[in-house]
């Protein structure tokens, strides 16, 4: 079966390079391209955080790797490509929770998006609670480690 996606808007940005940290300072635009219609962001300022569905459009297939140490840390376990959040996976998509700061027209503008200048958004979706977890999120004592200068 093959899926075929076509982008609905692309990131503009500081960030011109994959690095894993400090992102929290990144503000990112999202601009709908030309076949999406402006309507197509109405009333998106009702709500305060979008979940936006990405493509790592510069992961390289050859660098898929389906198990490792996450960020090759050897203090880390040996972990399934599906048990980690890194770009290069088998359908190199990205996904992340942001926050929406602004709307204008055919662009929104967000905070702790993690994608670099030109990424192709595939959708974007506003948060709904009833959408969250239910029950209490259980992570391994890693992630902590890994994720600690991720948003500063």
């Amino acid at each position: 079966m093959e899926i075929k996606l076509i982008p609905i808007a692309t990131v503009k940005n500081s960030r011109t390079e994959p690095i894993d940290d400090h992102w929290e300072t990144i503000i990112a635009e999202i601009e709908l391209v030309d076949h999406i219609p402006t309507e197509a962001l109405e009333n998106i300022s009702d709500f305060s955080h979008l979940e936006i569905i990405y493509y790592f459009d510069k992961v390289k297939t050859d660098d898929i790797v389906f198990s490792g140490r996450p960020r090759g840390n050897p203090n880390y376990p040996l972990v399934g490509i599906l048990g980690q959040r890194k770009k290069d996976r088998p359908n190199t998509i990205g996904l992340c929770t942001v926050e929406l700061l602004e709307h204008n027209g055919r662009t929104i503008k967000v905070k702790y998006l993690d994608a670099i200048d030109g990424t192709p958004i595939l959708d974007i979706k506003p948060v709904f609670k009833e959408f969250q977890p239910k029950t209490e999120i259980k992570q391994p004592i890693w992630v902590a480690d890994l994720m600690k200068n991720y948003w500063k």
